[in-house]
């Protein structure tokens, strides 16, 4: 059974249109934690957009569930996390003119740089996942690069209807699969929903799904703590 981890980026984004004090995301990753969920997720961006660096360290401070830091292979990330000491990092590509992570590192293409920063983070003993496609060459690098998970991508699913999205589901299947042969663990996450998460949710060796957009506009209309019991029991029951 997958577990869930919800990211709590959007609450900052309400904040942050204002540049005030509320909502207050480490008050709502409280309220998620009531729900069910096991890990918090939350991706500091360079240009801080949403998440800010003091959220993670009261996030470090206070939750009770695992965090998980989204964050870029940077030099200023690679300070900020070895500082923090989160559970476990998840390095993402990432563009200032993105609205959201719009696809999976490119691990094979950067296999050196990569291996060094997360040999870097694991010295002090952080746990790295690589956001990739379910594509088997990015995976094969992923294990030779030393992560200790990665998160499939699942935008393309979320994205697609019938026939195309069953295509890109088997893809995804066949991908966990592929991963758990070469001992990588696997999270999946991107664009999932109360509509489209029991597929992915089904999939056995599936580690953790990472929801935060569909979690955080249900809760707007039945409050947080419900909202994420909602989407635990729909991954529960798989």
């Amino acid at each position: 059974m997958a577990t869930l981890g919800v990211n709590i980026d959007h609450i900052a984004n309400v904040r942050q249109s204002r540049k005030t004090v509320e909502p207050d995301p480490v008050q709502f990753a409280f309220l998620a934690e009531l729900g069910g969920a096991d890990s918090i997720t939350v991706h500091l961006r360079e240009d801080r957009r949403h998440i800010q660096d003091r959220d993670i360290f009261l996030l470090r401070d206070t939750i009770k569930t695992k965090l998980n830091l989204e964050m870029a292979a940077t030099e200023e990330m690679l300070k900020i996390s070895k500082k923090l000491l989160p559970d476990y990092v998840t390095l993402v590509p990432e563009k200032r003119e993105e609205i959201t992570t719009e696809g999976g590192l490119d691990v094979k293409n950067n296999k050196k740089y990569l291996k060094d920063y997360v040999s870097r983070l694991k010295s002090s003993n952080i746990e790295v996942s690589a956001f990739i496609d379910p594509v088997n060459e990015q995976i094969n690098c992923s294990g030779e690069v030393g992560f200790d998970f990665i998160e499939l991508h699942t935008g393309k699913y979320a994205d697609l209807k019938g026939e195309e999205q069953y295509v890109e589901l088997q893809k995804i299947i066949e991908s966990t699969y592929y991963a758990i042969d070469l001992d990588l663990i696997v999270n999946a996450g991107h664009g999932l929903n109360y509509q489209n998460v029991e597929k992915i949710a089904s999939i056995n060796n599936i580690n953790e799904l990472n929801i935060g957009h569909s979690i955080v506009a249900r809760a707007l209309a039945v409050g947080l703590e419900k909202a994420v019991r909602e989407m635990k029991t729909l991954i529960s029951t798989n």
